[in-house]
């Protein structure tokens, strides 16, 4: 997937640039509104993330060029104004989506997932798979070569958020917001616990690791195949 950011901030854009690289996305960057407008209009995108403030042109602004010149790329607007007004002008200017500053980074890349969906279609997803490992995301069960897994509602939505990002790494930071709603670390091994028991629960038995450790980095889900 090929996504735009608009951000002139650096330090937000190198943020959310690393972020979105190691979720898999290829990312362009622009540094301010002018270059954004050019970019977007140009080249194609799945999706455009921009700040709203921006150097030369409002992000609005870009947004309402776009749909008037017929593009329909999903828009994701970034500001720090959050007022039920402000949120407001963003979506009738044509922001599919509007996330106020500061945001934590999971939730930006559920936004973002949720627009690629949406651009999609309507195929509603009740399954995920990651080699014999199946999971039933309406009963919330999961199964491996048509074992049943014994989970609680954390391990089940902990292992539900690493099948969703399959092949990714995903970070100890994204597990505690994603997984426990924290925007920090409570130094604790809150992670390495729960880690080892869907271990125990999911590859205990079996011949082939579907929970891998990527040292310095995080953990992945993966399959190394047969």
């Amino acid at each position: 997937m090929r996504l735009l950011l608009i951000e002139d901030d650096p330090e937000a854009a190198r943020f959310v640039l690393k972020g979105l690289r190691e979720g898999g996305y290829s990312v362009e960057h622009a540094a301010d509104g002018r270059d954004g407008l050019f970019r977007a209009t140009e080249g194609k995108y799945d999706a455009i993330i921009t700040d709203r403030m921006l150097p030369h042109m409002d992000g609005l602004a870009i947004v309402q060029v776009l749909r008037q010149q017929g593009c329909d790329t999903p828009v994701l607007v970034l500001s720090a104004l959050g007022n039920v007004d402000d949120r407001v002008r963003g979506l009738r200017a044509g922001g599919d989506d509007y996330l106020t500053k500061p945001f934590a980074f999971v939730e930006l890349l559920a936004r973002v997932e949720a627009l690629l969906r949406r651009k999609a279609g309507p195929q509603a997803t009740t399954t995920l798979k990651v080699g014999d490992l199946e999971l039933d995301l309406l009963g919330r069960r999961a199964r491996r070569a048509g074992r049943e897994i014994d989970l609680t509602s954390k391990e089940f939505t902990l292992l539900e958020f690493l099948v969703r990002r399959a092949g990714q790494v995903v970070t100890r930071t994204m597990l505690l917001e994603g997984v426990w709603d924290l925007q920090f670390d409570p130094q604790t091994n809150l992670i390495d616990v729960h880690i080892s028991r869907l271990r125990q629960a999911v590859d205990r038995g079996f011949d082939r690791v579907l929970i891998h450790t990527v040292r310095g980095a995080g953990y992945v889900v993966r399959d190394d195949g047969a």
